[in-house]
């Protein structure tokens, strides 16, 4: 596909809508939390995309081998034939985030999915998501496709005050910000945020998604509540100090994973 437009819709979101001829492959996720796998290649090789990626794991010197960075489909909008993405951007901080922050329209983008494996329960007595701003795509989408009766509360971590997005959500959700989550000084506030509220009476399902610490946190918290695992969506998008590529390979082990 190629970039439609870019807007700066806080100071640590950028949004990017994406569409073109590619959209016709596109099959959209039922999941709201579903994500694509952007494809960054090297302009200097001239690769031509689709790209095998296996294949070119076999021909390409590993420096050159084209990386992926997983991002949440914010919207898409088949009507106009594009889709939403939402960038948390820190500087010159990371790859896709730069890419996106300086994209004009016309520039492509490469990506993989949709994957996805959430969506909200209309059964479930109330609902609690959590996360910080890289989850908050896949929140908004969630309160979004929530029936007018759901009932919870929703918890956002993110670094500034104007980050905290006018989110469309029904009444009976209550949204819970929770500022200060700057350069990784504040991994407990997710879980502390929550565990301050009331929790309704019933059987929850819970959206837990963000910095992985800040996550195992939250799992620790979900545990002494003795909530099931089967009603629990949880895991860790990002670490603080890894790249994606660290990132996943930990997933593999110990420290990375989230029970």
């Amino acid at each position: 596909m190629e970039v439609v437009s870019r807007e700066r819709i806080s100071p640590s979101l950028v949004r990017l809508v994406v569409g073109g001829e590619g959209f016709s492959t596109f099959t959209p996720s039922q999941s709201t939390d579903a994500y694509v796998k952007i494809v960054f290649a090297k302009p200097e090789l001239g690769l031509t995309p689709p790209y095998d990626l296996a294949a070119l794991r076999e021909t390409l010197p590993a420096d050159d081998i084209p990386v992926t960075r997983t991002y949440t489909v914010r919207s898409v909008d088949p009507a106009a034939r594009t889709l939403t993405l939402d960038f948390v951007v820190h500087g010159d901080e990371g790859l896709a985030a730069p890419w996106a922050r300086d994209a004009r329209p016309g520039d492509p983008i490469v990506f993989m999915g949709p994957g996805g494996a959430y969506a909200p329960d209309p059964g479930a007595d109330w609902h609690l998501l959590a996360g910080d701003a890289s989850a908050m795509p896949a929140v908004a989408a969630a309160l979004e496709a929530m029936p007018a009766n759901a009932r919870g509360f929703a918890v956002l971590v993110v670094d500034h005050p104007d980050d905290c997005l006018d989110l469309t959500h029904p009444a009976g959700i209550e949204l819970v910000w929770a500022v200060g989550a700057e350069a990784g000084a504040a991994t407990d506030l997710l879980a502390e945020t929550m565990a301050s509220r009331p929790w309704p009476e019933g059987r929850v399902q819970v959206f837990a998604h963000g910095e992985r610490e800040s996550i195992k946190k939250v799992r620790a918290l979900l545990k002494e509540r003795e909530i099931p695992r089967e009603q629990i969506s949880i895991s860790g998008y990002w670490a603080y100090g890894r790249n994606e590529d660290r990132f996943q390979s930990e997933k593999r082990t110990d420290i990375g994973r989230i029970d």
